[in-house]
């Protein structure tokens, strides 16, 4: 795996964040506008997905890192519980619902494999070099 220099270029982030303009284009144009409790969630847990992705990866620590990305797989699963909510209420259809329920779960395996390739490298972070 080639050395990532920020976070923007990290397949996970990329895709966080694709599904995050999604949730944010059901907000918009779909009466959830008017369920502003069941918006203003959905569209928390789906930004929590890629900003801790972002922090992590920032904190420059390989442990940290590793929390930051739980975190983030499980704001990808609040996010898929969202949906279904989203779906039971009738603003977005079986189809809809479907496809990005699927998409949330192939990014929560993505975190959960890159958490995995982490535990296994030796690297512990710039944090931990000495000047």
């Amino acid at each position: 795996m080639a050395t990532v220099k920020k976070f923007e270029n990290l397949e996970i982030w990329i895709e966080a964040r694709r599904l995050s303009k999604e949730i944010i284009l059901i907000c918009k144009t779909t009466d959830l506008k008017y369920d502003f409790k069941l918006k203003d969630q959905i569209k928390s847990s789906s930004g929590s997905v890629m900003d801790n992705i972002a922090e992590g990866f920032e904190r420059n620590g390989n442990g940290e890192f590793r929390q930051f990305l739980s975190v983030a797989k499980g704001s990808a699963g609040e996010s898929r519980s969202q949906l279904y909510r989203v779906f039971d209420n009738e603003y977005i259809d079986e189809q809809k619902v479907t496809v990005l329920v699927s998409d949330y779960e192939k990014l929560s395996i993505k975190i959960h494999n890159f958490i995995t390739y982490l535990n296994k490298k030796d690297y512990k972070g710039t944090k931990f070099i000495d000047s």
